[in-house]
């Protein structure tokens, strides 16, 4: 009877805990919706119907995901380099990321195949619009002699590339720790079926592209 009984308390027991995880990781799921998600869902989605004319708002186009890059050649000559841009990627991002390895062998650049050359993370949902608020409204000013982000850099099919020089513009990195100086390619992957439409989505997001100065002399010109 006595081992019935610890045998029942031990099964109330792992349930109660079970409850609690699955309770705390509803809590976590849901957490607090990103300030430019509901942008997103309150100004843009209306502004790009009435732009390009949608019939619904699942034709509206919306981002998928964001995926960064950071290549590191010398790693090949000194591995920890590899270690602190992994460790860098990771602070800005929060999420692990993956280590990209090489598929051929260059003899040029002492090079040989499967050997670990870069890290990269891809980035979707709650973590993806945070990352972007953060680029555009705190990492982007940073950047020296900022003057825009250019508007040439669309791929043909909805899909948006731009690099940055350095990544002390974030202000996750702490500069003084800095050993090196490394770049990364930022992709934005969105669902437009063309360059416009993404544009226009990245723009309403808040992305500063370039203003053009041929475009603003047309422009005054016409006003004249």
């Amino acid at each position: 009877m006595a081992k019935e009984k610890a045998q029942k308390k031990g099964k109330a027991g792992s349930e109660v805990a079970e409850q609690k995880a699955i309770a705390e990781r509803g809590a976590e799921e849901k957490g607090v919706t990103p300030r430019l998600f509901e942008h997103y869902k309150k100004n843009v989605v209306p502004a790009l119907i009435k732009r390009f004319g949608y019939k619904s708002i699942m034709q509206v186009p919306r981002l998928e995901k964001i995926s960064i890059n950071i290549g590191v050649g010398d790693a090949t000559q000194d591995p920890k380099l590899l270690d602190a841009a992994v460790k860098e990627l990771e602070a800005i991002c929060g999420q692990k990321p993956a280590i990209t390895k090489s598929k051929k062998a260059i003899s040029n650049f002492k090079l040989r195949e499967n050997v670990p050359i870069g890290c990269r993370v891809t980035l979707r949902r709650a973590r993806m619009y945070e990352f972007l608020d953060r680029f555009i409204n705190i990492a982007l000013p940073r950047v020296r002699d900022f003057r825009g982000v250019s508007d040439k850099s669309f791929d043909g099919h909805g899909n948006y590339t731009v690099g940055v020089k350095e990544q002390i513009i974030f202000p996750e990195i702490n500069v003084d720790k800095v050993t090196r100086i490394n770049g990364m390619d930022i992709t934005f992957v969105t669902t437009a079926k063309s360059d416009i439409e993404a544009y226009e989505l990245l723009k309403e997001l808040g992305m500063p592209f370039v203003k053009r100065q041929e475009i603003i002399q047309k422009n005054t010109e016409q006003k004249q």
